[in-house]
């Protein structure tokens, strides 16, 4: 598991440069047996580029922050939703509920819009939104993309930047 509470900026500014305009992290130092400027990190499934300094893995949104801010911030969003992606403007924090709002569409979403889901008992398509953790109804529609209208309404006031519609 990766984490961030064990290291501090100056001790990443001695092992890593971070360029902020591609995200990438290189090696200033040689670390076993590696050379210098070399690109630190690996990819996991997930997307996330891991560090390993000091046999602690590290999240490299998370350094991306903690090297330009001097702390880190309980969640990290990434604005594109690619999570390999860690240039700074990419980057910001965010609570987990800001952090889900930026999400795309359910895997499982028949619809084929966020926030828009078939609701059996009307024969009608239903929009709904998550506010403050609470899912609210915001009516019943003839069609999915008007149900998705209505959706992308309340996102935008509620949920701000941080709306994926």
């Amino acid at each position: 598991m990766a984490k961030t509470d064990n290291i501090t900026q100056d001790r990443l500014k001695q092992l890593l440069n971070y360029n902020p305009e591609t995200g990438i992290f290189t090696w200033i130092v040689k670390k076993q047996g590696t050379r210098s400027n070399k690109i630190a990190g690996t990819k996991r499934d997930d997307g996330r580029i891991a560090i390993n300094i000091d046999g602690i893995l590290y999240l490299a949104h998370r350094l991306a922050w903690l090297y330009m801010h001097g702390e880190i911030p309980k969640e990290i969003d990434h604005i594109n939703m690619d999570p390999s992606d860690n240039r700074i403007i990419n980057l910001r924090a965010a609570t987990h509920m800001q952090n889900n709002y930026n999400k795309e569409k359910q895997k499982n979403n028949s619809s084929g819009y966020k926030g828009v889901a078939w609701h059996k008992g009307s024969g009608k398509w239903q929009a709904y939104i998550n506010i403050d953790g609470k899912r609210v109804a915001l009516g019943l529609f003839i069609c999915p993309e008007l149900a998705h209208l209505a959706y992308s309404e309340y996102a935008t006031k509620y949920h701000k930047e941080f709306a994926r519609v």
